[in-house]
């Protein structure tokens, strides 16, 4: 009679082998990029992360105070790249929104891509400095 080590999680392990052997598999799902947001005397500087994704894919928009970021990251495989044995990347559409405050120049808005970084500028408004309304009298 022969003893058998008894393990656990061997099934568990056995299965992750196969799954990860298995070809054609592609990582897809909705995904958000990170952010860094800066705040400078005259504007605000997002930088976000999106390698790999074709400046045409990303939409920024800004509306009713909302600044939207979405775009699509679109898979590279082809037929000829079937000899893939894992793919861990991942592909799909990315979304994220951020509030601004009332300070942001929506109409100045730019935006550009960097060695797969997006960089949005948001000039502020300059600010408005009270003044004295003279009241004049009729009569």
């Amino acid at each position: 009679m022969s003893i058998v080590r008894y393990e656990p999680f061997g099934l568990l392990s056995q299965l992750q082998r196969e799954l990860s052997r298995s070809e054609g598999s592609t990582a897809t799902a909705e995904w958000s990029p990170s952010v860094d947001i800066k705040e400078e005397p005259d504007r605000f500087v997002i930088h976000a992360d999106v390698p790999g994704v074709d400046p045409k894919d990303i939409d920024v928009h800004m509306e009713n105070g909302q600044l939207t970021i979405k775009g699509e990251k679109k898979t590279e495989a082809t037929e000829e790249d079937k000899n893939y044995k894992r793919i861990e990347r991942t592909y799909g559409s990315f979304y994220r929104r951020f509030g601004l405050p009332d300070s942001a120049e929506a109409d100045k808005i730019s935006a550009r891509t960097k060695h797969g970084v997006l960089e949005i500028v948001i000039p502020k408004r300059e600010s408005v400095q009270p003044r004295k309304i003279a009241v004049v009298s009729e009569g």
